[in-house]
């Protein structure tokens, strides 16, 4: 008989959170350790304060434990390298190699990738100069434009400039200003897309891929899709936009092209695959690419996923993709974000939290922990997300209505969330 698997996560998210839940549940999985994860993790796996950009000190850490996949959280591990130190190491690693990082390390490389494979796309112009980027904003008629800083930057780095003024301040504050630092020494500027967004997963073994199932997300504060920009306040998943037909586009015009461009590149994507797109009148337009699991997307998927992830994330690493079927447990599923006072800006933490075990009074709801920790006994507030409640059902309606009766059962000082995610494929209001 086969031994069981030991399994390390890195990262201290809700998306962590969620594949730590996922993994812990799978029958060929012994131990599951996340590092550094959360005051909500430690409930599910061994928590250990370590520094996840301490590449060599995670590769002795694997060694010593014996651990026999890797699954990376974020993004700027990946960009850093991380992947390829543990593949050089012969630990098994989901994650893509630097070279494929660049997909969303780089915002110009990324654009330019899409130029060279006739992957649709926003039209654009990348910049290293902010006098010659401005210079192009005064050639252009007035009209909305997309400025993003080029490299990581938290989900930060891009402006939506609805003006000729606004497009010039957002490059003075990313180029000038520095807001970013390295991040932005180049830029991007593109149209502007009209339609709604949709994320989009794939599991990529180099050779194969397997397709997730669609999802939503919502990045604004307030309800209606007002407010500043955030890392996200919830996503809910399938979305009614995303047909079989639609899908098939997709698969057919981004996926395969995207990975077979990075094959004839010499970066074969080994790892997933997270394409935010724009669909504009029925057809999809790259955004962006992410080589990670997205946050909140995953917990919605993680709430409908009857697969086994570690087999699955497993053949990753092993190019077996190509034996694994998906399997779906529950149709839908939707997650809303309860956030810090003051977040997206400045937010106070320490906050005591009550009714966490209440809420969670059915299989089908899940509170996943974005930003918490311990004082004593109890759960505290510890970032500006602070916990993901996450429902499945039969429909978006039920779901939408589970995770909103859990959420009324859930307090803290200062609670702050969005009542109308999934606004789009509910029937009706949650009250």
């Amino acid at each position: 008989m086969t031994s069981k698997a030991k399994v390390l996560v890195l990262g201290s998210g809700a998306r962590e959170h969620a594949l730590v839940w996922r993994l812990s549940q799978s029958s060929h999985v012994a131990e599951v350790i996340c590092v550094p994860g959360n005051a909500g993790i430690a409930e599910l796996a061994r928590t250990v304060e370590m520094n996840i950009d301490d590449h060599a000190s995670l590769v002795n850490f694997a060694k010593e434990e014996k651990v026999n996949l890797v699954v990376v959280g974020p993004e700027a591990p990946l960009v850093q390298g991380i992947a390829d130190v543990f593949s050089a190491h012969h630990i098994a690693v989901v994650g893509p190699s630097r070279a494929a990082a660049q997909l969303e390390g780089s915002k110009v490389y990324s654009k330019e990738f899409m130029r060279r494979h006739g992957i649709p796309t926003a039209a654009f112009q990348s910049f290293d100069d902010p006098q010659a980027a401005i210079a192009y904003l005064d050639s252009r008629n007035e009209g909305p434009v997309v400025v993003k800083a080029d490299g990581l930057a938290a989900g930060k780095g891009v402006y939506v400039a609805s003006t000729l003024s606004a497009a010039k301040e957002a490059v003075q504050e990313i180029m000038l200003a520095r807001r970013f630092e390295q991040a932005g020494d180049r830029i991007v500027i593109e149209e502007k897309l009209d339609g709604q967004e949709v994320s989009f997963h794939v599991l990529s073994d180099g050779k194969s891929f397997v397709p997730l199932a669609a999802a939503q997300d919502h990045k604004t504060l307030l309800d209606g899709d007002n407010g500043p920009n955030t890392g996200g306040m919830g996503a809910y998943s399938p979305p009614p936009i995303v047909d079989a037909a639609l899908e098939e586009q997709i698969l057919k015009q981004v996926i395969a092209p995207t990975l077979e461009g990075m094959r004839k590149e010499g970066a074969p994507f080994v790892g997933v695959l997270f394409v935010g797109l724009m669909i504009v009148e029925g057809q999809p337009q790259v955004l962006e690419y992410n080589v990670r699991f997205g946050d909140p997307e995953t917990e919605v998927l993680m709430m409908r996923l009857k697969s086994d992830l570690y087999h699955l994330l497993r053949a990753v690493p092993e190019q077996g993709l190509s034996e694994q079927k998906l399997v779906w447990g529950a149709p839908a599923a939707l997650s809303v974000v309860l956030a810090s006072e003051g977040y997206p800006r400045v937010y106070t933490k320490g906050r005591t939290i009550s009714g966490l075990q209440a809420a969670e009074d059915s299989p089908q709801i899940k509170v996943f922990h974005a930003g918490t920790g311990k004082n004593n006994a109890e759960f505290v507030t510890a970032a500006g997300r602070v916990l993901a409640v996450s429902a499945s059902g039969e429909s978006i309606d039920e779901a939408a209505k589970r995770a909103y009766d859990a959420i009324a059962k859930i307090d803290f000082e200062g609670k702050q969330f969005r009542r109308d995610i999934a606004y789009r494929a509910r029937t009706h209001a949650v009250s």
